[in-house]
């Protein structure tokens, strides 16, 4: 009796243990529009929260890995930007990125970047205006990197604002 009892322990234990892990890591095998598969950032978009003492502020709550995923806007085109503070510039999407206007026969992969997955190739561009919320800035330095799953919203862009402060996982941005 005991080991019977013992045995759907362990059957029905791994069962739901596998069920836990499948949800928890279903972001993984969901598909992107682009048919790419989507790492983290599938998690809903993070809301703007004004911060009523600054009128000229931003912030963004982390998602339960601790990414700040965010709506913006790319020459008048809403882009998904996952924010990466180790990212040198705003990278597009080849899709994004021709969304926004910039086609990819006008782009030019002879930048060579060095990234967290390694070397990859891109087109440098200026970007006319990145909006985020109520924040709009104008000719930021931008890439277009192929083989890139989710656009990023990097440093040319935050260097542009007062200030940006990333805290117990909110980010802040502020400005003039």
């Amino acid at each position: 009796m005991i080991g019977w009892a013992f045995r759907q322990l362990v059957i029905w234990g791994g069962l739901g243990l596998l069920v836990y892990a499948f949800v928890g890591n279903r972001e993984l095998l969901m598909p992107r529009d682009d048919g790419q598969a989507v790492a983290a950032v599938s998690a809903p978009a993070a809301q703007p929260n004004p911060n009523p003492a600054l009128s000229n502020s931003l912030t963004y709550h982390a998602d339960q890995r601790g990414h700040v995923v965010l709506e913006g806007a790319v020459n008048g085109a809403t882009v998904r930007f996952l924010v990466d503070t180790g990212a040198t510039f705003v990278a597009l999407t080849v899709a994004d990125a021709a969304a926004a206007g910039i086609g990819r026969g006008s782009l030019n992969f002879n930048a060579t970047m060095n990234t967290a997955n390694g070397k990859a190739h891109a087109a440098l561009v200026k970007l006319r205006e990145v909006r985020i919320g109520q924040l709009s800035i104008n000719d930021v330095n931008g890439v277009v990197q192929e083989n890139l799953p989710y656009s990023l919203l990097g440093m040319s862009f935050l260097k542009r604002v007062d200030s940006w402060e990333m805290r117990d996982g909110i980010l802040t941005l502020n400005w003039q």
